[in-house]
């Protein structure tokens, strides 16, 4: 138990320098030019799963937590949050970096998840977004009018005495946002490593290697558990011989680390969030299986 609440305790912290790093730039904008932070959101739409994908490739997941929260504000695309997910390696990258003898297959990793995130993400914009296109700029038009209007009253709660909110606001504000999804990330995972813990990583192993031909789909399976222990428990196997190269690349496309946590917790309705996990567990599993057919 104090094994996990310790691994719980220091998976937080990983990510409590990015989280704030990010809501801190996110209520910069906010707070000091509301319209040109709009305007860059709405205009990112249109490259946000590049994007997306190049901050997923980054070796953390503090990144896929906030994308995942500023999805539910609908500030992102799904296709934008889809990339960060499926390019997101969590440990994977450490790990390998420390087995020089894997820098190829850590290579060919990245390459094939960053390119496979960008796909996927433009698809689901096109397939997803295009069918509710008019609706969405209608609820765009009026959520910019709500938060406008928030953020006026906010500065005169605040009684800032000048046209925009005071500077200190931001650091509090980013504050504010860090600690509220760091304590749900921290509880949420102390719980899934008390699983982890308790099955074992060898009954894990065992499950993948007495059934080989569903390798891909199992280890999809695995990486859809929201903690960066799945990430370390599929580059482990690799490693030792286990798991192929296809099951690998399953899996860390599936996983999204802490991002399903923060995206089941701040989103609504719950049928997105159902659609989007599906979607990583179908586009890892699918393409997992395609490469080991090679």
């Amino acid at each position: 138990m104090w094994e996990a609440l310790l691994d719980a305790l220091l998976d937080t912290v990983k990510i409590i320098g990015i989280l704030y790093l990010v809501y801190l730039l996110v209520s910069y904008f906010e707070h000091h030019g509301n319209d040109k932070f709009n305007r860059f959101l709405q205009k990112s739409k249109s490259y946000g799963p590049f994007v997306g994908s190049a901050m997923g490739i980054i070796p953390q997941c503090g990144f896929s937590a906030v994308m995942a929260d500023l999805y539910s504000k609908r500030k992102i695309t799904i296709g934008t949050l889809l990339a960060v997910f499926i390019a997101t390696s969590d440990e994977a990258i450490p790990i390998l970096l420390s087995h020089p003898e894997y820098y190829r297959s850590l290579i060919f990793l990245l390459a094939i998840k960053f390119l496979y995130a960008i796909v996927i993400g433009y698809v689901a914009d096109l397939v997803i977004m295009a069918s509710s296109r008019k609706k969405a700029k209608l609820t765009q038009v009026e959520d910019d009018g709500e938060i406008h209007d928030h953020h006026h009253d906010h500065c005169h709660h605040d009684h800032c005495g000048h046209n925009h909110c005071c500077a200190d606001n931001i650091f509090l504000d980013a504050l504010k946002h860090t600690i509220k999804i760091a304590l749900f990330i921290f509880i949420a995972t102390f719980a899934i490593n008390l699983v982890v813990h308790h099955v074992g990583t060898e009954a894990l192993s065992n499950a993948l290697l007495s059934t080989s031909i569903f390798q891909p789909i199992i280890a999809a399976v695995i990486g859809l558990i929201p903690n960066c222990c799945a990430s370390v428990v599929l580059i482990e196997l690799y490693v030792m011989g286990g798991l192929s190269f296809g099951s690998l690349v399953a899996g860390l496309c599936a996983g999204s680390g802490v991002g399903l946590l923060v995206l089941f917790r701040k989103n609504k309705p719950i049928w997105q969030n159902l659609l989007i996990t599906a979607i990583c567990f179908v586009s890892g599993a699918g393409l997992g299986m395609l490469l080991c057919l090679f």
